[in-house]
């Protein structure tokens, strides 16, 4: 009997826990679907424009992306602090962080901007056609001016996602998704009086929507009255140490493991590109599709930080644990669906891109690749989530440098170029990379949560 009394109070918590986790995360989920759609727009936009035109996007997007990445990367600590204030009661402690996180990203912001508009060297080195420097060089001179309201935009986003409030950045995706429609419209087409300015038009309409984006939070941040006892932009200080440091020990390493996965799969496409235009062609078709069903980890991912932190602040590791777990099984059973759908229908998702049958039998063969990897992705993603609500950031880091780039990347060069096994075996080396990093995220989880219980740690 009492057992199963035990069992149905378990069931009744984790329901409880699922709905918290969606109410949290299925506005980050849109929110980050709205803002991969921009850049779909970007690359729709352009290729109706012309070939060089879409290049220079491409390449544009490509240097601008590890940028800005690691920025995110970094800022992302505000959201566990955040939390654990939160969860603890700290309010006053919550303004003061997200202050200095502003001054964070305006010292971040400083290098992005001189590096995205020094990159001349860059474009030589990777042998980038010379009609289409000047038009990569132009969309990164536009996109810069949009660094500082992005990682400000960020600052504002991940203290709203801190304290469990989501909506209101997926609302501010929705109105930069118009925004930057009607903005690559006029800009690279020319409109309303404007020049064409054609891929450079694409980085000013970038950098307005950033601007835009950053002002609508923040006003929404500014005037919203139940703020006001976190006193945001009140007592307004330079920078201090003791924040500043916080941000950058917890966000650092954020930044560098995301940068670790993203070029892995950089460099995987590029090992592509020496096996012929069709397997290229086919893998973009497979990391695309992955990559939006990757959304729905990743938000969640962001949801189990804002849980574990809070309940972290508020009760201590028993019940965190259980809140990561419970979130690390939610993102599973997604991926798990999302994998079923690539098993089933294989052909309908190819035949969203292409019609052409050579391509669609090597981009089917990587869907079901992509298929397998569904469930390592949601559990790396969805632990390393969990540990970032516990603050634990740096093993994590050195966790995906072994996973990626000992284990991933050099599994997949020997068996897709030194074995011959082509595209798969390439991808072998990512579900063996996200796989590693899978098992030792939760692993890592399990391991903390339980040694502060005990009170070891």
């Amino acid at each position: 009997m009492f057992n199963k009394f035990r069992d149905q109070a378990f069931r009744i918590r984790a329901k409880k826990e699922f709905r918290i986790l969606m109410q949290i995360g299925f506005p980050v989920i849109i929110g980050n679907l709205l803002q991969t759609s921009m850049s779909v727009v970007d690359t729709v936009m352009a290729g109706n424009l012309s070939p060089r035109d879409l290049a220079a996007v491409a390449v544009g997007g490509s240097l601008f992306m590890p940028i800005f990445i690691l920025g995110a990367g970094v800022l992302m600590a505000v959201s566990p602090i955040v939390a654990q204030h939160f969860g603890s009661g700290k309010l006053h402690l919550i303004g003061k962080t997200t202050r200095q996180s502003m001054w964070v990203a305006l010292l971040i912001s400083i290098p992005s901007i001189l590096v995205l508009t020094n990159l001349d060297f860059a474009l030589t080195l990777m042998n980038v056609e010379p009609e289409i420097i000047p038009l990569t060089l132009g969309y990164l001179k536009g996109i810069s001016w949009g660094v500082l309201p992005l990682y400000l935009y960020l600052t504002l986003r991940y203290f709203n996602e801190g304290i469990s409030i989501t909506k209101p950045a997926m609302y501010v995706s929705l109105i930069g998704l118009f925004f930057n429609i009607f903005w690559n419209y006029t800009l690279m087409y020319g409109k309303f009086g404007f020049p064409q300015m054609g891929a450079v038009g694409t980085g000013y309409a970038s950098a307005i929507v950033m601007n835009v984006m950053f002002i609508a939070l923040f006003a929404y941040t500014y005037f919203k009255k139940s703020y006001a006892p976190y006193e945001i932009f009140q007592n307004l200080r330079l920078p201090e140490r003791k924040y500043i440091s916080e941000l950058f020990r917890i966000g650092v390493p954020i930044g560098i493991s995301m940068c670790m996965e993203v070029t892995m799969f950089a460099v995987v496409t590029l090992l592509m590109g020496s096996l012929g235009t069709y397997a290229v062609a086919g893998h973009q078709i497979a990391i695309n599709f992955a990559s939006i069903t990757f959304m729905i980890a990743f938000g969640l991912s962001a949801a189990i930080t804002v849980r574990v932190g809070q309940v972290m602040g508020k009760s201590g590791a028993i019940d965190a644990r259980f809140s990561g777990f419970i979130g690390v099984l939610l993102a599973a059973v997604f991926m798990f669906l999302t994998a079923l759908v690539m098993f089933i229908f294989p052909g309908f998702v190819t035949g969203l891109y292409t019609d052409d049958p050579e391509l669609r039998q090597i981009a089917i063969q990587l869907i079901y690749m992509a298929a397998i990897f569904q469930i390592s992705d949601g559990l790396q993603v969805s632990g390393l989530g969990a540990l970032r609500g516990l603050k634990d950031t740096k093993v994590p880091m050195y966790v995906n440098l072994v996973a990626y780039w000992i284990i991933g990347l050099p599994a997949g060069y020997i068996l897709g170029i030194y074995l011959d096994m082509g595209p798969v075996g390439l991808w072998i080396g990512l579900i063996a990379g996200l796989t590693v990093a899978g098992i030792l995220h939760n692993v890592r989880f399990n391991n903390l949560t339980k040694k502060m219980i005990k009170g070891t740690l």
